[in-house]
Formats: C-alpha cells, structure tokens, sequence
C-alpha cells in the first residue's frame, strides 16, 4: 500500500482558500457512482505489460466501498481500458508519437476485448447490478472515449468515487474531466495506486488543490453508512 503524504503546498494552498481540506460533509447515495477505474488483469497480473504491483493490494478497499455504495442504494461501475482499432485511428498521436512500438504490440494483445488482460482483476467483487463502461482514453468522461458520461445523466448521478490505477494517469484524467463536466469528485486516497509512493502523492496534492475531496475508504464508507441510516429513520 502507497505511504500516504500529501505535499504541504498543496495544504497550504487549500486552507488559504477555503475553511477545511474536506469539501464535502454528506453524500446521497441514489445519486452517486463508484468508478473503478481500470483494475483488469493487464494492469494488475504478474508479468502483464502495464502490471501496476500495489494495485493489487487496495483491491479489498475498492469492494468494501462498492459493497457499501449497493447496500445504501449507488451505482458500482467498472471502467475497463480497451484497445481496438478505431482507438488507434482516432488517438493516432498517443499509439504513433507517445509509446513505442514494442510496448504499444504488447499493450494491443492485452487490452483487446475479450483477453485475459481486458477482464477484471479476478478478486474485485463485480454483482450482476454493475455496469462495465470500456473506455479508449485515459479519461472516461473526454468526449468519444465511452459512454459514461451519458449512463450517468440518465440515472440521475452527480456524485463519483475514483479509485483504480494508475492514480496519476486514468483515475486522474477522470477525476479531472469529472470536476470540469460538475460532477462532485471524491478520490480515494488508499484505494487508488500507482508505481511508487512519488505520483502517487502529487496526484493527490493536485485532486486536493484543484479538482476533488481527497477521502480515505474509512471516511467514504462512513459518509456512507450516515447517509443509509438517516434513510431508513
């Protein structure tokens, strides 16, 4: 697991801006979804080429917040990296300038649809009331990645939980987009992870200034259990 440590610009900036790091003191669940960004096996298996190591150890956060988004009545979806060749047509600048051809072969055979690299990682806990978005960009939500966006205005949502990997790539071009489209953004700081404790911690120093409530899972999932019982009284 990252060694969490915000940088103290980051907190300095905020408190010179507003009363409290926190920014959001209540969540209504009917109106929220938990984004699980990316977490299949091309990211998270031994040996596969993305293989992000300590993504696999916030996998038991990850299920806790989405069995206690179900069980207050939100909406779980997993976001899954897919590569195809309409993707490497219209992201031409990303497969042909970005990355090199060795790595952008092995990256083709891991994330097409239907390989052991596209599923999900087989720990997570996916019901059959989940959604599975796939998306073609880093973020979920830039306009012709996935259909994301829309699923979520058509149920009402405009809260989202970010957790998955990498945290400075996708769950941050994600939780980015998200802010800038007016959607509350919640990103979890121990259920999110990267290659090293580094990026890990300038992403959340950036979601904290810029763009989202930097929440742990304990925190969440309390937020959460408040929000049920105060429903059922």
């Amino acid at each position: 697991m990252h060694k969490i440590r915000i940088p103290e610009a980051a907190i300095d900036r905020v408190l010179a801006r507003r009363d409290s790091l926190s920014v959001f003191s209540e969540i209504d669940p009917a109106r929220t979804a938990h984004i699980v960004v990316d977490l299949q096996n091309g990211f998270m298996a031994e040996g596969q080429p993305a293989e992000i190591p300590l993504a696999r150890e916030i996998v038991p956060n990850v299920n806790r917040i989405s069995r206690a988004l179900r069980e207050a009545g939100g909406q779980v979806v997993f976001i899954q990296n897919t590569i195809d060749a309409a993707a490497k047509e219209t992201w031409s600048n990303w497969f042909g300038a970005m990355s090199g051809p060795r790595r952008i072969a092995r990256m083709d055979e891991a994330f097409k649809e239907g390989s052991f690299g596209h599923s999900l990682y087989p720990t997570l806990e996916v019901l059959p009331e989940d959604l599975r978005v796939k998306k073609s960009r880093y973020s979920a939500f830039v306009q012709g990645a996935s259909e994301l966006h829309s699923i979520l205005q058509e149920r009402g949502i405009d809260t989202v939980l970010i957790t998955g990997t990498a945290t400075n790539v996708c769950c941050e071009s994600t939780a980015r987009d998200a802010m800038m489209m007016n959607y509350k953004v919640i990103f979890v700081s121990d259920a999110t992870a990267t290659w090293n404790d580094e990026e890990h911690n300038a992403t959340l120093g950036i979601m904290l200034a810029q763009f989202a409530d930097v929440r742990t899972t304990e925190e969440v999932v309390g937020l959460l259990s408040v929000a049920k019982r105060e429903a059922a009284e």
